[in-house]
């Protein structure tokens, strides 16, 4: 008789094996225990937590914290499954804690060698219970101030298949350090330190939110520009870095929803569309951003690991990340900041930084030891000897001569603190416009690229401001697609209308293509709508205009375009248009990198000059 003969019959799996499964679903790598442990301990109110691992936390983990601490009875409670003291609300919804499960520590001890030492204000000693493969030992007295501490021992020893598909110990212990950096981020009032095989991965004392943000993103205060944006009961606040502070991966960008540090695709997605008129493809900004949104609006328990949610008002909460950064980003190079040069010990390209607008007032104000007591006029240099043509001796034609601007000398108080991008003084090899701030520092600006970027933000707002001019296809295309991506098409067709995109159900799986963005021209149009379609389907959420699909393809031909329209690098400049250039690019958003995401203008400072002279270290 056959083995598929046989009917299978219903049985109740028993207690510990449900617990392995359990823990294959809450701990399924080292990361994934150690971030359990640490949320318990700021649930706690621990106000210091230590953190030792050894061998990427498959060998060792050890957390300590000097939260409010169990007695021997809730230690024992703490090791069943669903126990918790957290969740007051059976209906969860009035979730305020990290964690409310009640399934790490039981699904800890289910798969490792798990001693917790834990003692209460009150008590006059601490105590421990241990559990190993699920078998616990009674909690006994032992020595320990005030708080609790746990110990994590080959992890997985329990579950050996699960133990097999762990990475080397550098990977995990990366994973590790990652969960570490969130929920630092989550508490800057807990001052933690935490360790790896003896070597201290960081050591943060309790900080503001912005000290705390600067350490966990590794840049200075100064370099974040600060959000606080409300829309109804929602509210988006926390720290964004500029375009010219980018890294290769997202590694950077840290979420947190009411304080729980998520991976929401729909905060990904907005994140992406906010910054992707500023930086290059490819690049990811760098940011800590706090979302808080009403309780009775949120869904935490959607996976056991608490870090996919699911939001009641998806698109307000988009649209309000995206706008928020948008606004954060899109200030001329008047609204504060701009990007600061650095050569010092260095003879490569400098290091940029991208300020926050807070540092407006600090960028206009005198600098006493700039001014002189007694006003001195800006005497321009003269122009460099050069031959007939105009250029250069011993260089290219492409390297003309340093160009002055001719106008009359500038007295320093002539110098306007509304215009931070100062006044004109010359133009180096008719590519880069120099100009003296009003503080006294140097401004260099990419004539090309600065007014590449206003071109661009020009055409951006006259397609923005009205629906784009369709052209009609000469025999109109039938586009095959599966069932579902059609739909997808046709749910937005009124917005894809909007872009020039004319289309109608053409059978089931078809739609008719009628007309296309005149801006785009007929070529590979299908393959188009079948991109458009395809993110559409993945990503119900976006907007046609959204897609990477579209706006790429309008991205790229609105940059070619303002590339082409824009001055050229190697035109000579006349002194007023130099100037015209400077206050255009200090009212026009995100004119502080060009379509491309490279900086349009360096500042250096009048410390910086001086430390390539010696005068300072």
């Amino acid at each position: 008789m056959s083995e598929f003969s046989i009917r299978p019959t219903i049985r109740r799996l028993s207690g510990h094996v449900i617990d392995l499964i359990a823990a294959g679903e809450v701990i399924e790598r080292p990361a994934a225990a150690l971030k359990e442990l640490v949320e318990n301990a700021i649930d706690a109110g621990a106000t210091r937590i230590s953190v030792a691992l050894r061998g990427g936390g498959t060998d060792r983990i050890d957390v300590t914290d000097n939260g409010c601490g169990m007695t021997p009875a809730e230690l024992e409670l703490a090791v069943e499954r669903h126990c918790t003291s957290k969740l007051q609300d059976e209906r969860l919804v009035q979730i305020r804690t990290l964690g409310f499960r009640g399934e790490a520590l039981p699904s800890i001890g289910a798969s490792a060698r798990l001693a917790i030492t834990s003692r209460t204000s009150d008590a006059d000693t601490a105590w421990m219970l241990r559990v190993e493969g699920g078998a616990i030992t009674p909690p006994q007295p032992a020595s320990g101030p005030i708080g609790t501490r746990i110990v994590v021992t080959d992890l997985f020893f329990a579950t050996p298949a699960r133990r097999k598909f762990l990475k080397s110990a550098r990977v995990e212990g990366g994973h590790a350090e990652s969960v570490m950096r969130r929920l630092a981020l989550c508490a800057p009032h807990c001052a933690m330190r935490v360790t790896l095989d003896d070597k201290t991965l960081f050591d943060l004392p309790a900080q503001s939110p912005i000290a705390r943000a600067a350490s966990i993103l590794d840049v200075t205060p100064d370099t974040l520009i600060p959000l606080d944006e409300q829309r109804g009961a929602v509210r988006l606040s926390g720290f964004a870095c500029g375009p010219a502070r980018t890294r290769a991966t997202g590694s950077g960008q840290f979420i947190l929803v009411n304080n729980r540090p998520v991976t929401d695709p729909v905060l990904r997605t907005a994140i992406r569309v906010a910054y992707r008129p500023v930086i290059e493809r490819g690049r990811f900004p760098v940011m800590a951003l706090h979302l808080n949104v009403p309780l009775e609006r949120l869904d935490v328990n959607v996976h056991p690991a608490k870090t996919e949610l699911r939001f009641a008002d998806e698109n307000d909460i988009k649209s309000l990340v995206i706008g928020g950064l948008g606004r954060a980003l899109g200030h001329g190079s008047s609204g504060g900041g701009g990007i600061y040069a650095s050569f010092a010990a260095r003879t490569s390209r400098p290091s940029i930084a991208y300020p926050s607008r807070s540092d407006t007032a600090l960028s206009t104000a005198p600098i006493p030891e700039v001014r002189p007591e007694k006003p001195a006029q800006f005497v321009l240099p003269e122009a460099v000897p050069s031959s007939a043509d105009g250029v250069r001796p011993g260089f290219a034609e492409t390297d003309t001569v340093f160009a002055p601007a001719a106008r009359a000398p500038l007295e320093p108080e002539a110098l306007d603190p509304a215009f931070p991008l100062g006044a004109s003084v010359a133009q180096v090899f008719d590519t880069y416009i120099l100009a003296v701030a009003p503080d006294g520092d140097l401004i260099l600006v990419d004539q090309h690229a600065a007014h590449e970027r206003l071109m661009h933000e020009r055409l951006r707002d006259q397609f923005a401001t009205g629906t784009l001019r369709a052209q009609a296809l000469l025999l109109p295309e039938v586009v095959d697609l599966p069932a579902r991506e059609a739909e997808a098409l046709l749910l937005r067709s009124d917005e894809l209308s909007k872009l020039g995109i004319d289309l109608e159900s053409f059978g089931a799986g078809s739609v008719l293509l009628r007309s296309v963005p005149a801006l785009l021209g007929t070529k590979d149009v299908q393959s188009l709508l079948k991109d458009v379609a395809d993110e559409l389907v993945n990503d119900p959420a976006l907007t046609a205009d959204e897609t990477d699909s579209l706006s790429n393809r309008f991205d790229a031909v609105i940059a070619r375009m303002a590339c082409h329209g824009s001055i050229r690098a190697g035109r000579r400049l006349k002194p007023e248009e130099m100037d015209a250039l400077l206050r255009d690019m200090e009212r026009t958003p995100r004119a502080n990198t060009c379509s491309h995401g490279r900086p349009t203008w360096l500042r250096l400072t009048r410390n910086e000059i001086e430390r390539l002279f010696g005068r300072v270290k």
